[in-house]
């Protein structure tokens, strides 16, 4: 039984391996525009789109996504940590208890756009499949327009659309294109393999996010309460 569980875990990885390789590139462009996203890459090798719906308004919706820590997910510390085993990346330090958004910005990413308590983006150019990561932020206007070969551009953004006065949707949605063939074949591979950690890590912040957004109002109400 368990070389039967083994076998069938080993297939279907093997399997998704194929399928996001077989996709990739092959991203259907446009649907659920996105405007801000659009203006920096409306064009892209690679799309990924999560959401999720939250029971809180959608100025606490946002707020709870720029504030969240999510080092303190265990989930997230390990799908880090085993980039890092993977790649043979250097060991980092435990990061500080900060906000995510403001330890992005450290390494290196700049935001591109905003839409105050709606939407914010981020973006830069880089070299994923490297151990150790470098970050390349930079104005707007020459995000747009970069070019330079042996990169790929990245942008993503954290999102929360009001679904009335109490109810919300959060969304992050993330695009990459390479500058050139080249580039683009080492992202491919590298994407192949690291995909499914990205997807749970977008996963897992959808969760965090609803959940801290909702308990929001619920610690307001007990606070004023004198609890």
């Amino acid at each position: 039984m368990i070389a039967g569980s083994a076998a069938a875990a080993l297939l279907a990885a093997v399997g998704y391996v194929a399928v996001t390789w077989s996709r990739y590139g092959r991203v259907a462009q446009g649907g659920d525009e996105d405007e801000l996203l659009d203006r920096f890459m409306s064009d892209y090798d690679v799309r990924e789109r999560h959401e999720i719906r939250v029971a809180a308004p959608v100025e606490v919706t946002f707020a709870s996504a720029r504030g969240l820590e999510l080092h303190r997910s265990p989930l997230i510390r390990g799908i880090f940590r085993a980039r890092e085993l993977l790649m043979g990346a250097a060991a980092r330090g435990r990061s500080p208890q900060r906000p995510f958004l403001d330890e992005v910005l450290t390494l290196g990413w700049r935001i591109l756009a905003e839409e105050p308590d709606r939407e914010i983006v981020l973006g830069a150019a880089t070299q994923p499949w490297k151990a150790d990561v470098v970050f390349r932020g930079m104005p707007p206007e020459e995000f747009a327009a970069f070019d330079q070969a042996g990169y790929v551009k990245i942008i993503w953004t954290l999102a929360a659309t009001p679904l009335g006065p109490r109810d919300s949707v959060f969304r992050t949605e993330t695009r990459a294109r390479a500058t050139d063939p080249e580039s683009r074949a080492r992202f491919r591979r590298y994407w192949t393999v690291v995909s499914p950690g990205i997807r749970l890590i977008r996963r897992e912040t959808l969760r965090l996010v609803k959940r801290e957004a909702e308990a929001r109002p619920v610690r307001s109400a007990e606070s004023h309460s004198g609890g």
